[in-house]
């Protein structure tokens, strides 16, 4: 072997050690190095939210693909932009510090006849004065709930959670220590909102009127 075969030989050697090396410390950090263009990694942001099939946290997204999470929120923006402008069947929905693709409604009718997608729940008067209440208030006791309509609500509750809009979120440190109800992810959905900070401000006279509307139910039910 000449010198100049030497040295080709040599440089290949140190090159593949770097190469493992860099490969090694890849795998110990588990970051991921992004070398994908815009376009490419909107792309794989399509393709991750279309296979998890549930809303994905920013952070997590961003450390997946490679870049900041500052970067992926200015990509969310531009896909955004991209199905509002295209007649798309599909649309992206934040929730809370979440990402998610989901279906338009506009083509709900069609879905149905193709697969056994649950009708969407009717919301009664109740159901929807309880709701708004566990959602303003939350995390808020069943029993505290009844302290502002000033009736049962156990089947109220129940059903949203069957529903899903609400859920237990925690216990209360108190005697007998009660289940705590928050809102869902799907709660958000339903409402089209993304987080709870785009619900509009309810003012006291609302909470008096669903104590009077409250009290009308039960005149009817003792009345029947």
């Amino acid at each position: 072997m000449d010198e100049q075969e030497l040295k080709t030989e040599q440089i290949t050697e140190a090159g593949a050690v770097q190469e493992a090396e860099t490969t090694e410390d890849t795998e110990e950090t588990g970051e991921v190095v992004n070398t994908r263009t815009d376009e490419e990694l909107k792309g794989v942001i399509e393709a991750t939210l279309f296979a998890m099939g549930e809303a994905v946290e920013t952070d997590r997204l961003a450390k997946a693909i490679g870049i900041k999470s500052k970067e992926l929120e200015a990509l969310m923006e531009q896909l955004e932009k991209d199905y509002e402008a295209e007649n798309r069947g599909i649309k992206l929905i934040k929730l809370e510090n979440a990402w998610q693709l989901a279906t338009k409604p506009d083509y709900y009718d069609v879905l149905t006849r193709l697969v056994n997608i649950p009708k969407k729940h009717s919301l009664t008067d109740t159901l929807m004065e309880t709701l708004s209440i566990i959602a303003y208030k939350q995390p808020i006791t069943r029993q505290e709930i009844e302290a502002i309509r000033g009736v049962s609500c156990v089947h109220a509750v129940n059903k949203l959670v069957e529903y899903n809009l609400i859920t237990e979120v925690g216990r209360l440190d108190a005697v007998g220590r009660p289940i705590l109800f928050g809102t869902t992810e799907d709660f958000l959905r339903c409402f089209g909102v993304s987080s709870m900070d785009e619900l509009p401000m309810i003012t006291p006279d609302k909470i008096e009127d669903f104590k009077k509307e409250a009290m009308e139910e039960v005149n009817i039910r003792v009345e029947t």
